[in-house]
């Protein structure tokens, strides 16, 4: 006999009915789609597909939401560190070491790694610069220094810009926006400097730090004038020292400003494509130049 809507179930309907695995008194039709334990409606946890137990959702190991899905973010979307100043940390202390390897090996090793466009280089006895395909000077020079004044002037400002703007951005983005603004710098000064001049020096990568860390705080609605006053001051000793590569700060600093607005303004959907997808059109530009004053040289 057919059963009527509403009417009540048949001992051996209720019997078939199996109880949730946290709570055995509640009857359920629902399992959990990953372990396949049954759970009632206080435990399903909704996943792309079906429901979830808690235990699988805490764990990462269903279709559900990873543990780190829940995990505090940065205001870029980047992981919270224990150590929010680990990669300025590193990168202050591999600019020193570099600079002391330079006392102890002297100007040979400083002019092999430097930047130079195309040039004869005396304590080499060679012609040496990136149109010699010495590419990799668009990177060493970022971490060579002419001076004691010089390192000390670029690392404190890289500890006192750089400890916030990781703690803001996160390890992987900072270390991203260090890098490519630094090859920015790099580029511009192989494109628009003399051939036979060389450079070096972190500066280009601290300018785009300089450049992002206005966007941030633009961003956050902070008062401006501190970090402006701190800008001018620096592009004034750019323009106004003598044996300053003004073309390095300049690059750094625009491709800071473009990198650093994707950093904090993207959305967050399409966070990561779009910040790092502007760090790509940037390294773009880096190759462009590098080719275009390649070919003039050569």
């Amino acid at each position: 006999m057919d059963q009527a809507p509403g009417s009540p179930q048949g001992p051996q309907d209720a019997a078939s009915l199996p109880t949730c695995y946290r709570h055995p008194d509640r009857e359920t039709g629902i399992s959990c789609t990953r372990c396949e334990r049954p759970i009632c409606p206080e435990c399903m946890v909704n996943a792309s597909v079906g429901f979830q137990c808690p235990e699988c959702v805490r764990n990462g190991s269903g279709t559900g939401h990873a543990p780190s899905a829940s995990q505090p973010r940065t205001l870029a979307g980047g992981t919270i560190a224990a150590d929010p100043r680990l990669v300025t940390k590193i990168l202050v202390g591999l600019n020193l070491a570099v600079f002391l390897v330079q006392l102890r090996l002297g100007d040979r090793f400083t002019d092999s790694f430097d930047l130079l466009g195309r040039a004869y280089v005396p304590i080499l006895e060679s012609v040496e610069g990136v149109a010699e395909g010495q590419w990799y000077r668009l990177v060493t020079a970022m971490f060579l220094h002419g001076s004691y004044i010089h390192i000390a002037f670029n690392m404190l400002s890289l500890w006192w810009i750089g400890g916030p703007l990781e703690s803001a951005l996160g390890r992987a983005r900072y270390l991203a926006l260090y890098g490519v603004s630094g090859l920015a710098g790099s580029a511009l000064t192989y494109l628009i400097a003399e051939a036979n001049q060389p450079s070096l020096g972190a500066s280009g990568a601290i300018f785009g730090l300089f450049g992002a860390t206005a966007i941030l705080m633009r961003r956050l609605r902070y008062d401006m004038r501190p970090v402006i006053i701190l800008l001018v001051i620096n592009l004034i000793f750019t323009f106004g020292w003598p044996n300053i590569a003004w073309e390095a700060h300049i690059g750094g600093l625009v491709g800071g400003v473009l990198i650093g607005y994707a950093m904090v303004n993207a959305p967050r959907e399409r966070r990561a494509l779009i910040q790092y997808g502007a760090c790509a059109l940037v390294l773009i530009a880096v190759v462009a130049m590098t080719l275009i004053r390649t070919t003039q040289l050569t």
